[in-house]
């Protein structure tokens, strides 16, 4: 690891720790001829499959449309932040563990659909009326009445009225 400062070769790690939800690892260094410190972060280079699109078409795998596409479902609910992440984290990992270099987007908007049912289901609705195209009313009911039949979903405003 070169030095930031002087760009010396020789650097020693000082100190080690894990950080972002254990997915990384923060290190502070020294650099052995100026004494500079300075952080470093660490992470597994895992490269992710390729999506197979519903036209047979591929492309690289884009964290920032899954993200961007549970976002956009879960406009204006009362979701936080961090639960979101936890729900990419959770999808990405269901898609690396898959072994395969070849990811079906159907998959990938199964997986979605399950995040987004535990989280909110308004959310749910919103993207399953998209990803399954729902042509009418009766659709939107069948789905509807799945949702009832299963308890309710806590939200976070439901978990700070408890406290």
């Amino acid at each position: 690891m070169y030095c930031p400062f002087c760009l010396g070769q020789d650097t020693k790690v000082v100190d080690s720790r894990l950080a972002g939800e254990g997915v990384q690892v923060r290190r502070r260094r020294q650099c052995l001829s100026c004494h500079e410190r300075f952080t470093t972060y660490e992470v597994a280079e895992l490269s992710l499959p390729k999506v197979v699109k519903s036209d047979e078409t591929r492309e690289a795998f884009s964290e920032s449309k899954l993200r961007s596409g549970i976002q956009k479902s879960l406009e204006k609910r009362p979701v936080s932040v961090e639960q979101i992440e936890s729900a990419v984290n959770r999808i990405k990992h269901h898609i690396i563990a898959t072994g395969e270099r070849e990811v079906s987007s159907l998959l990938i908007g199964q997986w979605v659909m399950e995040e987004l049912r535990k989280l909110d289901h308004v959310a749910y609705i919103r993207f399953a009326s998209i990803y399954r195209s729902f042509e009418d009313v009766h659709a939107f009911r069948e789905v509807i009445d799945t949702l009832e039949k299963e308890p309710p979903v806590e939200t976070a405003k439901d978990q700070l009225s408890l406290l």
